[in-house]
């Protein structure tokens, strides 16, 4: 049984070491295509027709200032056309259509869609109103976003080349400072944008549109086959479709658009577990493809690395339920010594997971020193969702499906402002939470045996499995039964 025990925990650790490990293939990219940058493009004479998409459910909190900076977007009004699709089924319909008549006023044109199901849910909304839209080109937000006025200006011109599918900007955050839990949530969106995006996107891989803050070709969305709702990251899955099909698109990692960053983790749990679940449902379909198709052997690779990335959740519960009898075998039975010293090697994959993080937010702050003493914290997040994620990995592999449930947004911005009271929190404490305590308690006698066993090197490793499994389940529980 031992040697089962130590098998799995080896291939487990294996996995998590691959894709670990494969930051610093990013890395090496970075400093290669480092003074690689788009060409040059200036505003073309006749500014094209755009249309601006603004998918919603239940925006109360939020809907205002959207519109309003939507409406602030620099660029003529007669090439500008908005159209809000709503799918509410809350009072904010009726703020939302008020907001809308005071707009036209004013003289946007600005358009109400309303559907009277959530049939495909945003990518049934995006292509319903794709149906309508009048302009050349598609810009989307999502409802916690506020672009910047510059938005069309700066990315408008790079669809000069007629091989140019989508533009896509970095988000940024507006309430980065409002919480530990929104510091992390923007330490690792920094390393997506700054490393992944862009380094993917200069070394001439396959990138991503984010579901915001882009814009698309019209074309080429109908050319890739159109949005489809039989994944949860109906963006992903577009992406991929369109550039297997040649479309080029653009990262630019200099014009950004700020969003609003959950405050309450059960908010966060539920935009992880959209997220990973459909990452691994885009993986499945379009994987196939992606072999079968003429690209080179390391653009292959790269999307591979790129779809396949959430798998790794499994394998933390793996091996954050192994670690801890791999003590007991290490310090109960002999002649494995070799195998104890090989594991060693792991520790790189630490190293390179931290220098992915140095880079990108040495790139974009000036006090990227300061920020860095949360990647702890981060990472023990990280561990501590694994549960949450590791779930929506099985149910995508298994194929069951489940409704797209949007993030709840407060419009928590401003330290000090209470998002406990609005009246999108989430309440329901689910069962994940009653395992993640139960793994804090696992832990604790972890760290007890280690202790016993004077396995010092061990103790660092466990603490940081406590501390992601402990946060992440008691703030699930307090943020849950907050009223």
């Amino acid at each position: 049984m031992e040697k089962v025990i130590l098998l799995t925990y080896f291939l487990a650790l294996s996995v998590l070491f691959g894709f670990g490990i494969h930051g610093l293939i990013l890395l090496y990219y970075y400093r290669k295509t480092a003074k690689t940058n788009h060409p040059v493009q200036e505003m073309p004479e006749e500014l094209p027709k755009v249309t601006i998409q603004l998918p919603m459910y239940n925006e109360l909190y939020v809907v205002e200032r959207l519109i309003q900076s939507v409406c602030g977007i620099d660029y003529p009004l007669d090439k500008m056309e908005i159209q809000v699709l709503d799918d509410s089924t809350d009072e904010s319909i009726d703020v939302t259509k008020t907001l809308i008549a005071k707009y036209q006023a004013l003289g946007f044109d600005i358009k109400y869609i309303h559907r009277n199901s959530r049939q495909g849910y945003k990518a049934g909304a995006l292509k319903a109103g794709l149906e309508d839209a009048e302009g050349e080109f598609v810009a989307i937000f999502d409802a916690d976003f506020v672009p910047k006025k510059e938005f069309l200006m700066k990315t408008i011109p790079h669809f000069n080349n007629s091989n140019v599918g989508m533009v896509q900007t970095r988000w940024e955050h507006l309430n980065e400072d409002y919480s530990y839990l929104t510091k992390a949530q923007a330490l690792a969106l920094d390393g997506h944008f700054v490393i992944e995006q862009q380094v993917r996107n200069k070394a001439g891989f396959f990138i991503n549109f984010n579901g915001t803050a882009g814009i698309w070709r019209k074309s080429c969305i109908y050319d890739a086959g159109n949005w489809q709702a039989d994944t949860l990251t109906e963006d992903f899955d577009l992406s991929y479709r369109a550039q297997l099909k040649g479309w080029k698109f653009i990262f630019l990692n200099d014009v950004t658009s700020p969003a609003e960053l959950p405050a309450d983790i059960n908010a966060l749990k539920t935009q992880q577990f959209r997220w990973t679940k459909g990452a691994v449902e885009t993986a499945i379909k379009l994987l196939p493809m992606v072999f079968k198709s003429d690209l080179p052997k390391n653009i292959k690779f790269e999307c591979f690395i790129h779809l396949t990335s959430n798998i790794v959740f499994p394998f933390i519960i793996l091996v954050a339920l192994l670690n801890i009898p791999i003590v007991i075998i290490k310090n109960t039975y002999g002649g494995y010594d070799n195998f104890y010293s090989l594991m060693s090697i792991f520790v790189l994959a630490s190293i390179s997971t931290f220098l992915f993080y140095t880079f990108a937010q040495k790139a974009i702050h000036l006090d990227w020193r300061r920020r860095l003493l949360l990647f702890p914290i981060f990472l023990a997040g990280s561990m501590g969702f694994a549960v949450n994620n590791t779930k929506a990995v099985f149910e995508a592999i298994i194929n069951k499906k489940s409704e797209f449930a949007r993030t709840p947004k407060g419009g928590t911005i401003n330290i000090g402002e209470d998002w406990k009271k609005k009246k999108y929190v989430q309440r329901k404490v689910s069962m994940l939470v009653i395992v993640e305590l139960f793994l804090t308690l696992y832990y604790i006698g972890g760290v007890g045996i280690s202790v016993y066993y004077h396995e010092i090197a061990a103790i660092p490793f466990q603490l940081m499995f406590l501390l992601g499994f402990g946060t992440v389940g008691l703030m699930s529980l307090k943020h849950a039964l907050t009223k």
